[in-house]
């Protein structure tokens, strides 16, 4: 549960870093966009002075900056743990030297081109239909004019997200049990056939991707919402008295809007495309030897083969080796993006 609620907190704060640089980011393309003529420009001011300029947005932002220097940037020199052979007695800099050892636990497995496909697939569904789906939910919750319906609507999008992976595993446990289930409860009372979905590994990747989505999709598309919410009123009030209706104004006015937004959460995503959700595999799929073929990411198998021991530097080095993969995406991504259009690349 206490890692659970890090999880939590930590997406929290990582979405109000992306809903501030994504703020920026749009102003700043404003800016550019300008029809004003190019002498009305001041000079261009330093940094200070636009941390002065959006002081509010900047005291918003310290937070997320200290949780991330705290937690992502200050455990920075424990890489070094995948390079030694770790123990307590000794501590961190004063383990034997073991070079890329650790790193032979996944080549050696002869399980490591499985696992990367599998985590990548997953990440990959997850990333697109989750944002599709955020993105829809967002435009749709925009177009309620009820605001009693708009924050019950609200409400049962964020919840799922705030319970418990645990719960959520047990939830679907309950649905798909072979004895007890709900599902073949039904079943059997239509006098069909009792439905064994964990002997069968095709059926789960698709159980898999619409759990997530039911968890996450509705407090992702916070991020769009709120993008949303920033377009100004008076283009959507010309558009309705110009005679276009519902589906033209999120076709010409609100997907447009949106595009800066996308193109940054694929950005931000894909830097995480390697790593996978252990807490939705471990909770939901557990340890079935049947489904590993569908079911098992890096984090998953790394589990079992580490918890007998704890070993912590193989960990480390499976760890570090997704970052530096996701790291080559990003910058691979960011590059391609670049050349399309530098507006909307992270830098």
């Amino acid at each position: 549960m206490r890692q659970n609620n890090f999880i939590t907190a930590s997406a929290a704060v990582a979405e109000i870093q992306i809903l501030f640089f994504i703020i920026i980011k749009e102003g700043n393309m404003a800016k550019q966009t300008s029809t004003l003529p190019q002498y009305q420009y001041k000079k261009k001011h330093g940094f200070f002075y636009n941390l002065k300029k959006y002081r509010i947005l900047t005291l918003m932002c310290v937070p997320a900056i200290v949780f991330f220097f705290a937690f992502n940037y200050m455990p920075l020199p424990g890489i070094y743990v995948a390079f030694v052979k770790y123990n307590y007695r000794d501590g961190i800099f004063g383990s034997k030297f073991v070079g890329l050892k650790n790193f032979e636990f996944l080549m050696q497995s002869g399980k490591l081109l499985d696992l990367t496909k599998n985590t990548i697939l997953y990440n990959l569904a997850f990333i697109f239909l989750g944002n599709i789906i955020a993105m829809l939910m967002a435009v749709l919750l925009n177009e309620i004019h009820n605001k009693y319906f708009k924050k019950v609507s609200q409400t049962l999008m964020f919840l799922p997200y705030f319970i418990s992976q645990v719960l959520v595993g047990f939830l679907v446990f309950n649905l798909l049990n072979y004895d007890t289930g709900f599902i073949n409860g039904i079943l059997v009372k239509l006098g069909m056939e009792k439905w064994q979905p964990y002997s069968d590994k095709s059926v789960w990747p698709p159980i898999l991707i619409v759990v997530y989505l039911w968890q996450v999709t509705g407090y992702n598309s916070v991020v769009y919402f709120a993008s949303i919410c920033g377009i100004d009123t008076s283009i959507i009030e010309a558009a309705r008295v110009d005679g276009a209706n519902c589906f033209q104004k999120i076709r010409y006015i609100v997907l447009p809007s949106l595009r800066s937004t996308i193109v940054i959460l694929l950005l931000f995503a894909l830097g995480g495309i390697v790593k996978g959700n252990f807490g939705l595999f471990y909770n939901i799929v557990g340890t079935n030897p049947m489904l590993y073929e569908t079911t098992d990411i890096i984090e998953t198998y790394v589990y079992r083969s580490t918890i007998t021991d704890f070993n912590f530097s193989t960990a480390s080095a499976v760890g570090l080796y997704q970052s530096i993969i996701g790291f080559c995406i990003v910058m691979a991504s960011n590059f391609a993006v670049k050349k399309i259009d530098p507006e909307y690349a992270l830098f």
